[in-house]
């Protein structure tokens, strides 16, 4: 019998196996993504007390109408963007990107990308 591969159980299994090694700290809080087939979301998360500092994705209001037209990509960006200048606006400079397990390229380097023009450094 043949049987599908479960892409995003290994993609958990690839996650999990990153976060023994990834903390988000007050100091360095994690930047993490989770990429969904039509949206993308972004949350730094301070580790040690287990708050959500600051979130952003393409459902939020600020940026639906900007979204109207793009691509995927494109969007991504505009999220990392949202989500600097909210973390920004917290007084997070720093951060540690935690990819969610998904390969560094496409929508989760372009929101890597937009978070840096907003003033994150990773």
């Amino acid at each position: 019998m043949i049987s599908k591969i479960d892409k995003n159980a290994i993609r958990q299994k690839r996650h999990y196996r990153m976060r023994k090694n990834i903390v988000g700290t007050a100091e360095r809080p994690r930047l993490n993504v989770y990429r969904s087939t039509v949206n993308i979301y972004a949350q730094v998360i301070d580790d040690s007390v287990g708050h959500t500092l600051a979130s952003a994705s393409t459902l939020d209001a600020e940026i639906k109408a900007q979204l109207e037209g793009k691509t995927k990509k494109e969007a991504a960006k505009l999220v990392g963007e949202l989500v600097g200048k909210r973390a920004l606006a917290k007084g997070v400079t720093k951060v540690v990107y935690d990819r969610g397990g998904y390969n560094y390229t496409g929508r989760v380097a372009e929101l890597a990308a937009g978070a840096r023009e907003a003033g994150l450094e990773f």
